[in-house]
């Protein structure tokens, strides 16, 4: 059965898509992706498809399948089988936020926190991450690392495949145009074991890895039983490093047997010299990365430069999707948008476009700035569905029936936000352009933590680029923001 009109679709062909299906269902998704192969794709945070799209790269996909609001997808938990088993929905937040990963597989919590900026995280999601496929995704080499299977699922049956067969190249996979990744499974490691995961960037934060390693190690009675070395951005798939992974069977991790293993795990890597690294320069630095990694992996630290409790921007639901759809949802030419911004109904047009572009053209609200249109500089930062996004990487469709709250809505009954009336106290706006980005970062901020520290404030904004001068006004803002809403509170 043809769940929605696929001829009439077709006939309104445009210039981003032709179609925008929301199914009510996983079933419902597959059955859609089965009618249309290879010119679909199913979507979740869509942070690379939306840009790979707007740029005329993907001219062959016309039909999005956003799963978003299916719930029960988003799930983290260990299965019967033993295995820790996460969902298609779970976010890079959610995989930095979990506790279970956080203390069972530490390296892949740390490599989800590496990925992007909160706005980012609260969208991309790891299953979309390993698709990708790209050598340099960060989250590919824990669970590489961890020896994770895929399960893949069609509307005629499903299939496990290893993690380390999934890959046959440079954003190449085995995924069948009519299949949907459904579970990332690997060992729940035990007690013994430690991880951890180190990457090397061009800056300290939303930097795509130069090289990046995760390690692993079992440890009994001072000396390694197993050790898995798993290496990114230095070939064209990511990599173990079987040689070090052997040295070090047996040994005790000290001075001597990590700079070994280190020099081996070099070896094994073949990179290449690109716009942000020569490939001599990432040799040496598989080196030292590994030698760090598995010399906090000795000391116990880790978990070293990471918050305990790390800043989300996510809102009260921390993500995740809360009820079912009572039906799907197909978005095509004339289709309107029934969405609800800053607390008024709006019924708009525009759905081939970003929401960002929904905001600002169709319902007329130009606080929300384009500055990168890639999700960088966060100027265009909205909450969808309470939580922070860059709304330029979000398709608009993705608005109907959503609560969406822009920089317009920050402040109530003529009273501006704490953070608003701050940035006005301490000259915190300069050209004004990034101006709102940081507001809404800074309100959700305020709504997650109510007295933050300097490192909290800095993580809130390591999604938003200020291209006039220093961030020191911005953050005395932020601390008088928290004074003014004490105040306000009291």
């Amino acid at each position: 059965m043809n769940l929605y009109n696929d001829a009439a679709v077709r006939e309104n062909k445009l210039t981003m898509w032709s179609a925008y299906y929301t199914p009510k269902s996983l079933d419902e998704a597959l059955q859609i992706l089965a009618e249309n192969q290879e010119r679909a794709r199913i979507i979740a945070g869509a942070t690379d498809l939306i840009l790979e799209i707007e740029r005329g790269q993907r001219p062959d996909i016309d039909v999005l399948i956003d799963i978003t609001r299916i719930p029960g997808l988003d799930s983290i938990l260990v299965d019967d089988e033993g295995w820790i088993r996460i969902g298609p929905l779970a976010t890079h937040n959610h995989c930095a936020g979990s506790e279970l990963l956080q203390e069972r597989a530490n390296a892949l919590a740390l490599a989800c926190w590496s990925v992007g900026a909160p706005q980012i995280r609260n969208r991309g999601t790891l299953a979309g991450n390993l698709i990708t496929a790209s050598p340099a995704n960060d989250t590919i080499t824990p669970l590489m690392a961890f020896g994770a299977k895929l399960t893949l699922r069609s509307a005629h049956g499903e299939r496990d495949v290893p993690l380390k067969d999934f890959y046959q190249g440079v954003r190449k996979t085995v995924l069948a145009p009519d299949e949907i990744l459904t579970a990332i499974r690997f060992p729940l490691p035990g007690e013994s074991t430690r991880s951890t995961f180190i990457k090397l960037g061009l800056r300290q934060a939303q930097a795509i890895s130069v090289v990046n390693v995760a390690a692993l190690v079992e440890v009994f009675d001072d000396r390694v039983g197993r050790a898995s070395i798993a290496l990114g951005s230095v070939a064209p798939t990511i990599i173990h490093a079987l040689e070090a992974e052997a040295y070090l069977n047996g040994k005790v991790l000290n001075p001597d047997v990590i700079g070994e293993a280190s020099r081996l795990a070099a070896e094994a890597a073949t990179p290449i010299s690109d716009i942000r690294a020569t490939a001599s320069y990432r040799k040496e630095m598989v080196e030292v990365c590994t030698s760090r990694a598995l010399t906090m992996l000795h000391d116990g630290t880790q978990r070293q430069g990471v918050p305990d409790d790390p800043v989300m921007l996510w809102g009260a639901d921390e993500g995740h999707v809360q009820e079912a759809l009572d039906s799907g949802y197909v978005h095509q030419a004339g289709t309107p948008i029934e969405t609800s911004i800053n607390g008024k109904q709006y019924v708009l047009d525009g759905f081939d476009k970003s929401l960002l572009r929904l905001i600002r053209e169709d319902a007329g609200l130009t606080g929300s700035k384009e500055g990168c249109a890639e999700g960088e500089c966060g100027a265009c930062t909205v909450f969808l569905d309470g939580s922070a996004v860059m709304s330029c990487m979000v398709p608009a469709p993705r608005a109907h029936h959503a609560e969406i709250v822009t920089v317009e809505g920050l402040a109530q009954n003529g009273q501006l936000h704490p953070i608003q009336q701050a940035f006005i106290e301490e000259g915190a706006v300069q050209c004004g352009y990034c101006t709102p980005g940081f507001l809404m970062s800074g309100a959700k901020l305020l709504e997650e933590v109510d007295h933050p520290n300097k490192e909290q404030i800095a993580q809130s904004i390591t999604g938003n680029l200020c291209r006039c001068t220093g961030y020191y006004k911005i953050l005395k803002a932020f601390d008088r923001a928290a004074e003014l809403a004490e105040q306000a509170q009291d």
